[in-house]
């Protein structure tokens, strides 16, 4: 075996490593230079004709690449919907990729495999979904939904006496996709990569809050037959609203009673995590009625990419969508359970790792401490911006979305909210980012990281109130 010297790679990344963790506190969130061509320049060149050192390497990408790094674990990145880095999980992907484990296949890597199985069955006790429910462990939300959707796709069609694995397709029944008006585009792209396609899905109304509204939906269904699936939220993008579950789970069963299969998935990117906290629980009542439950452990649980997760209450539509096998494949006999199976990937790190050693560290009071924190910091900031006189609060903050509408000299002004937050990027202190409901530009605020604070709050707070002083002059 040819010998590394493992010593001078992990010194040459450890120290860059750790003085960046350190040093989060005081960081700027947002780099100072992002030009592209500086970052060519920086970074590129041509392909080097001679090899390096592997430490001399690792050195200069920390060096070089560090100065464009966004913090996004400094407490006080509140844009998209982008978690911190919890440090258990960090930990455990340091062991990933020192083990650098193939996890897909039990008999080639027991001990990341059994540790998989563990997480996830701590996590339908934690999330308490039902026991016989499958999951797998895939690269986000958007794959997590995809994952789902597909165990859909198989289970209303094989119900209809088509198998869509063996056949596909065409001459397939027509299945009916019902998706909210402000679902998320994940949701969307996953039924394009499934062939079901996007412009035969049917929007169904929301609320101001962009909640299903139960009557439109029951409305869709009394004119459609066939295999159909439903697509809810647990915190919708914008507003952080859950849907009515109980009530979807209600009209889902009468559509069955006519005798069309029908499939119910909730993408749970951000907010699944709800089911999970006392403050919370009385959000979630009858989800666990309906079919399939996407979510992101990155997103809340601060677990690293990539880390999403598909759950599904039928374990054979789920297994049947998603394994394969193969004469060259090592596979098990049934009594230990094979990751591939699962999700749609072959090759992949041993993601469970990172999963089970946060759900450990963070324990069933954790999670709970969590979520509640999280809201609570969320209208911390609603709080101060409405008291603020230059701003108004467009959405129930009943998790950890804050949508923000800027207030100029003569009222709504929705040029200031890019121009606010530029500003602030630009300052350093924090990271906002933007979105457009009903044809308007608003700030939305995400609360994701578990290392934020009421200090955190406090200092974005002061640094919006800052720039909006500035740019509305």
């Amino acid at each position: 075996m040819r010998q590394s010297d493992w010593q001078r790679v992990i010194d040459a990344a450890m120290a860059p490593a750790l003085e960046y963790l350190q040093s989060l506190q005081q960081r700027r969130v947002y780099p100072e230079s992002v030009d592209p061509d500086d970052l060519r320049r920086a970074l590129g060149g041509p392909m080097p004709t001679r090899g390096a050192a592997p430490e001399m390497v690792v050195a200069d990408l920390a060096r070089q690449v560090e100065p464009y790094v966004t913090s996004h674990a400094t407490g006080r990145f509140f844009g998209f919907v982008i978690g911190g880095l919890h440090p258990a999980s960090y930990g455990a992907d340091l062991l990933a990729s020192t083990w650098d484990q193939n996890t897909g296949l039990f008999p080639v890597t027991p001990g990341v495999a059994a540790i998989e199985e563990v997480a996830v069955g701590w996590l339908l006790e934690l999330l308490d979904l039902p026991s016989e429910s499958s999951v797998g462990l895939v690269t986000g939300g958007q794959m997590a939904n995809f994952t789902c959707l597909a165990a859909a796709r198989n289970h209303v069609l094989r119900e209809t006496d088509w198998d869509v694995e063996a056949l596909g397709l065409q001459n397939a029944p027509k299945v009916n996709v019902l998706v909210k008006e402000d679902g998320h585009t994940t949701v969307l792209r996953s039924l394009r990569y499934l062939g079901l396609g996007t412009e035969t899905a049917i929007p169904i109304e929301c609320d101001d809050q962009a909640r299903i509204v139960p009557e439109a939906l029951e409305r869709a269904l009394a004119d459609l037959e066939g295999p159909t699936i439903i697509c809810v939220e647990a915190a919708q993008i914008n507003t952080g609203s859950f849907d009515p579950f109980a009530e979807v789970a209600d009209i889902a069963d009468r559509h069955r009673e006519r005798g069309d299969a029908t499939w119910v998935h909730v993408d749970g990117a951000i907010g699944l995590w709800a089911r999970a906290a006392s403050s919370h629980r009385e959000m979630t009542e009858g989800l666990e009625r309906l079919d399939s439950w996407s979510t992101d452990a990155h997103k809340l649980l601060n677990v690293g990419y990539d880390s999403g997760i598909a759950i599904c209450r039928h374990a054979a539509a789920h297994r049947a969508a998603m394994s394969t096998t193969a004469s060259y494949l090592v596979q098990s006999d049934g009594e230990t359970r094979d990751p591939m199976d699962w999700n749609p990937e072959f090759s992949r790190r041993a993601r469970g790792l990172a999963l089970y050693a946060t759900l450990r560290s963070l324990g069933r009071e954790g999670v709970d401490d969590l979520v509640f924190r999280t809201h609570a910091l969320a209208r911390r900031f609603a709080e101060q911006l409405a008291e603020s006189g230059l701003a108004r609060i467009e959405n129930e903050v009943v998790f950890n979305q804050v949508l923000v509408r800027w207030l100029g000299p003569n009222g709504e002004d929705e040029s200031l909210a890019d121009r606010i937050m530029d500003c602030v990027r630009t300052g350093g202190e924090a990271y906002f980012s933007g979105t457009t409901v009903d044809g308007e530009r608003l700030m939305r605020i995400s609360v994701s990281d578990w290392a934020t604070d009421e200090d955190d709050v406090d200092r974005a707070v002061a640094a919006l109130l800052e720039c909006a002083r500035q740019v509305v002059g």
